[in-house]
């Protein structure tokens, strides 16, 4: 098992963040955690999570128009927020990511099965990612408050990429946290048969 220090960093003590420092998130750290991710488990190793970190004025300026009230300001002050989206066309790097068997056959021209491999290991990747970068020593906070089809053509008209939520990563300032919300118990979420 784990260390308690270790368990805390990554679920105990870890929480999401509203409020942040004015500290600037290193490129490395970013790398790091994306090295992290990719070894976490997906279908088939599809792995099409794929993030768009926004960092820049100009890029915070072009993401703008398309989050809630609710999400403005948080988002403006965060030091990075990264677009978490997945490729609709994750099965053409298969052959490279799978090679053992002919697994875009699986997927190709199968739109159901893209729809549902993408989205889920799209999502699943983006749990370990936030795991990750726990781990590295950053905060972040996931938020849905924004509109998806104006991100998406803003930052992938052309390309076969969709949003999925949006990721504010930084250095969590503790004194904006609310009050951790409850949790459900073992008995009321989970059964054993």
């Amino acid at each position: 098992m784990l260390s308690s220090d270790v368990l805390d960093t990554l679920f105990y003590k870890a929480r999401t963040h509203n409020g942040w420092q004015d500290r600037d998130v290193e490129t490395a750290l970013l790398h790091k955690a994306w090295d992290l991710t990719v070894m976490g488990p997906t279908s088939a190793n599809c792995e099409p999570m794929r993030i768009t970190f926004i960092k820049s004025a100009e890029a915070k300026q072009r993401l703008k128009p398309a989050l809630s009230a609710g999400n403005l300001e948080k988002t403006m002050a965060a030091p990075v927020t990264a677009i978490i989206a997945h490729d609709m066309e994750f099965y053409e790097k298969l052959p490279q990511l799978f090679p053992h068997a002919d697994a875009r056959s699986w997927f190709a021209g199968n739109e159901a099965a893209i729809s549902a491999t993408a989205f889920r290991n799209g999502t699943l990747q983006a749990g370990y990612f936030i795991m990750a970068l726990r781990a590295v020593g950053l905060d972040c906070g996931a938020m849905s408050g924004f509109d998806n089809a104006k991100v998406d053509a803003e930052f992938f008209d052309g390309t076969p990429i969709k949003s999925n939520f949006l990721l504010n990563i930084g250095y969590g300032d503790s004194s904006k946290l609310f009050d951790r919300s409850p949790r459900l118990g073992f008995d009321d979420g989970a059964e054993i048969l």
